[in-house]
């Protein structure tokens, strides 16, 4: 117990991140064909529903296909192409000065370690295990976002809402070959079933999940 919060033990987490991975055909929930697009998506997601993004990229991407592309990019026509999402001029300004570093530093090729892509602007820790693992296959970390924030203290995976803590909690808990998909995981499963109001009576972890903060389910 951690600050009010039951904790699984290693074989019961692993057992619940297994079941909703066969529950759920959790993948990446943003469209790209390549590590730019992918670069150019996930700084576009921020605050932004997966949807918004993923119905303006195929214009995007049409006009813009390399990092030379965005680097080169007017601020004020980048931002016709992404004004429906939030903070789109300073995802503009963002995506303008990460592709320039891009060009300037690595010869316009995504960089596929996490120091590199952390010091692009707009390139969180998240973002950066997120385009390692889906651009690169490179598992180092585990991308923690919203639904990773809200469902592992529920489900008894970490006691801290800090997301670099949770994403070390996981680590430490998880086996390495969970780290790549559990957050699609818990995405799907909040979406579905693990919302405000828990809809426990139909959810496949059930039996194992510590229920941490649930007063109501259903």
């Amino acid at each position: 117990m951690a600050g009010g919060i039951k904790l699984l033990g290693k074989e019961s987490a692993n057992s619940l991140v297994s079941i909703l991975l066969k529950s759920y055909n959790s993948h990446y929930y943003l469209n790209f064909k390549t590590p730019i697009d992918l670069v150019v998506a996930a700084i576009l997601s921020a605050q932004t529903k997966d949807e918004v993004v993923n119905a303006l990229t195929p214009k995007l991407f049409a006009k813009y296909s390399t990092a030379k592309d965005y680097a080169m990019a007017e601020p004020s026509e980048l931002t016709k192409y992404i004004g429906s999402v939030s903070f789109a001029g300073n995802k503009a300004s963002n995506i303008i000065k990460a592709c320039e570093q891009i060009v300037n530093k690595y010869n316009g090729r995504v960089p596929d370690r996490m120091d590199q892509l952390v010091e692009l602007p707009g390139i969180g820790r998240k973002t950066a295990n997120t385009i390692l693992i889906n651009a690169y296959g490179k598992v180092e970390g585990i991308p923690v976002d919203t639904w990773v924030i809200k469902l592992s203290p529920r489900l008894g995976l970490s006691a801290n809402t800090n997301p670099d803590k949770i994403e070390k909690d996981l680590m430490a808990i998880l086996e390495k070959k969970y780290w790549g998909r559990v957050a699609y995981a818990l995405k799907a499963h909040g979406k579905k079933l693990c919302k405000n109001v828990p809809l426990c009576s139909q959810c496949p972890v059930n039996v194992i999940c510590p229920k941490n903060g649930v007063i109501k389910s259903v």
